[in-house]
């Protein structure tokens, strides 16, 4: 009986393993389909990534040289917003999962409102003759944007803590006003580097925003994986976390790659849009 048991337990063991093999041998075989199959370079990865997510119009986009950033002006603030408010949780919050406190609520609801304001405003501009409240600018769209990084980051660190750790700690991720300060002072910063159009910073950061989008969709994915296999909060250490993260990682290169796939079906150029 007690053979039986352990020769069961030892079929079962082997199965998950050949079962995990299999997952990183097709997530290993998707990346490097797509990579063989996008523009080379860098930039080239990364304007594949940005083509996947951002309709990158040549005229709201920052330019490297001649060529626009992988990813507009707008997309570019809120992946960099993104990276950046996941970074600062990371460094100081640790495990803690809560949800911002009421007050920080409506800053963040404050960021979300401006985002959908100068995004309306700049869609209206499309169109000649459309009312709208101002002239857009890069510059404001970049601001919004990254605001609107901020907000996305601030509520999906605490999310992510939830799903993934089996002690995670409840209070709230970011909390008190000088965390926050920081935080949009930081994001300001960041702001005015890429405004400044300093072609090394600018090659930085149109990596650092495609960056941004994979650990979001990663991140994303990975959450949804826990909660279909049911297997939320079984982690104590990162080392447990690396199939349900390939898993996360695999479906957002199979997004970005079907996207790609689409988009390039119907336009035939890896160019962002070209308005006039």
């Amino acid at each position: 009986m007690d053979k039986n048991r352990s020769h069961n337990g030892s079929l079962r063991n082997a199965l998950a393993l050949s079962g995990k093999g299999l997952v990183f041998l097709a997530v290993g075989l998707l990346l490097v389909g797509w990579l063989l199959s996008v523009p080379p370079g860098l930039l080239g990865k990364a304007d594949a990534v940005g083509y996947a997510v951002c309709h990158r119009i040549d005229l709201r986009s920052f330019h490297l040289g001649d060529r626009p950033l992988p990813l507009c002006s707008r997309c570019t603030g809120m992946y960099l917003g993104a990276l950046l408010g996941l970074a600062f949780q990371a460094r100081t919050a640790g495990r803690r999962a809560g949800l911002p406190s009421r007050r920080l609520m409506i800053l963040l609801a404050v960021l979300a409102f401006a985002f959908a304001v100068d995004g309306l405003n700049s869609y209206l501009h499309l169109f000649p003759g459309a009312p709208s409240l101002y002239e857009p600018t890069n510059t404001m769209r970049l601001v919004t944007g990254t605001g609107m990084g901020l907000v996305v980051a601030l509520f999906i660190y605490p999310a992510f803590n939830q799903s993934v750790w089996k002690a995670y700690d409840p209070s709230p991720a970011l909390s008190g006003w000088r965390p926050v300060i920081s935080l949009l002072l930081l994001s300001l910063a960041i702001d005015w580097l890429v405004w400044i159009q300093n072609p090394f910073l600018l090659f930085l950061f149109g990596l650092i925003s495609a960056l941004g989008v994979m650990v979001l969709l990663t991140m994303v994915y990975t959450i949804f994986w826990l909660m279909l296999l049911k297997q939320e909060n079984r982690s104590q250490r990162w080392s447990q976390l690396l199939l349900p993260l390939a898993m996360g990682f695999g479906t957002a290169m199979a997004q970005i790659a079907v996207l790609d796939l689409i988009r390039f079906a119907l336009t035939g150029t890896w160019d962002g849009f070209h308005l006039g």
